[in-house]
């Protein structure tokens, strides 16, 4: 790793221009970290509690992510087959569900179906679990039954997730997608741009942060942005990014993970729609990417914990790429990192 006390132009605050390259470079070798086999990657490489150090549905679906993100799927055709193949091997056929210990079925099952889509591919089984929400008002209670106010993060997993599985399997009729949009539309809170309305003040039962509300909106939001459609209140979700980078006490840009991609995406996104404190917000986006690369560049990926999870350090690259989109010549990879947001739906 490089001496954080010696002198790199790749740490320049100034708005110069920030070479990726090299971090990115240790990322490529972590994931190798992690192959088990012909399409089998692990999500973990150190033991901890709960963790599977054997070939898992994170393990293999970030691996994908990661790859693509990075501009090199596998060139082997065996290879990208072996990777469809273990996905796949994961599904129950009973209820089309995919499991992992650490998240909701409904979770797993659209981050892995995700996954398959970078491969043109889909799930070997139908998803018979979720095929009544078609039924009328099935979808409606459904959405209105999540935790929105004491664990809008999670649920939101389970909220987005129920979308984006049917969509990547090809199951969710026109009128199940027009009612899920107009579902979110109704029941946005007008005043943060968060979902949901009446659920967003405090207190909260975790603590006085709001960031968990702007995670679940994330999950949201990037299904209404792989559908075009808008978002109903961007201005309002641009104050709301803004202050809560400068007053929540959320510990942002400190830990590899998802946090700051749900942040990055949410002010881009709402900026992309809307004028409102453009110049501040954009200001605040590169000062948060000269922040979070400096910290990103200064761990030692080897002894991380964070980057010893193949599911969180796919995060911190998703962040990464979304900076690099809106921010363009600030930061410099050796091929464009690309969102897989931007092609289909769920991480």
């Amino acid at each position: 790793m490089r001496d954080p006390e010696a002198p790199s132009d790749e740490l320049a605050s100034d708005g110069g221009p920030i070479d990726l390259a090299p971090w990115l470079a240790q990322v490529e070798s972590l994931i190798a970290a992690h192959r088990c086999g012909p399409g089998r990657y692990a999500r973990w490489r150190t033991p901890g509690f709960g963790r599977q150090l054997e070939p898992n549905p994170y393990g293999a679906a970030d691996a994908a992510n990661l790859f693509y993100t990075l501009g090199g799927m596998p060139p082997e055709p065996a290879e990208r087959t072996a990777i469809i193949d273990a996905l796949r091997d994961f599904q129950d056929p009973e209820t089309g569900w995919f499991h992992e210990p650490t998240h909701h079925e409904i979770h797993t099952t659209a981050h892995c179906l995700a996954a398959l889509e970078l491969f043109d591919a889909g799930p070997r089984h139908r998803l018979t679990a979720l095929a009544g929400l078609e039924a009328p008002g099935a979808l409606e209670a459904f959405l209105d039954g999540l935790a929105w106010r004491d664990d809008p993060w999670h649920a939101s997993h389970r909220g987005a997730g129920v979308y984006a599985a049917r969509v990547l399997a090809g199951e969710a009729s026109e009128a199940f997608r027009q009612r899920y949009f107009a579902w979110l539309a109704r029941e946005i809170d007008p005043d943060t741009g968060l979902w949901r309305r009446g659920c967003v003040a405090p207190p909260y039962p975790w603590g006085v942060s709001r960031f968990p509300h702007l995670a679940g909106t994330f999950h949201y939001l990037f299904n209404l942005e792989h559908a075009r459609q808008p978002h109903p209140a961007p201005a309002a979700l641009v104050d709301t990014c803004l202050e809560l980078l400068a007053t929540d006490p959320y510990p942002l840009g400190r830990g590899i993970g998802f946090a700051e991609i749900d942040w990055v995406y949410c002010l881009s996104r709402a900026l992309a729609q809307s004028s409102h404190r453009a110049p501040e917000a954009r200001a605040a986006l590169r000062a948060f990417a000269v922040r979070y690369t400096r910290f990103l560049l200064e761990l030692d990926l080897d002894r991380d914990d964070g980057a010893a999870d193949l599911h969180r350090l796919f995060g911190a690259v998703c962040a990464l790429a979304e900076l690099q989109r809106v921010l363009p010549g600030q930061l410099v990879s050796r091929r464009p990192l690309r969102l897989v947001l931007d092609r289909r739906p769920f991480i």
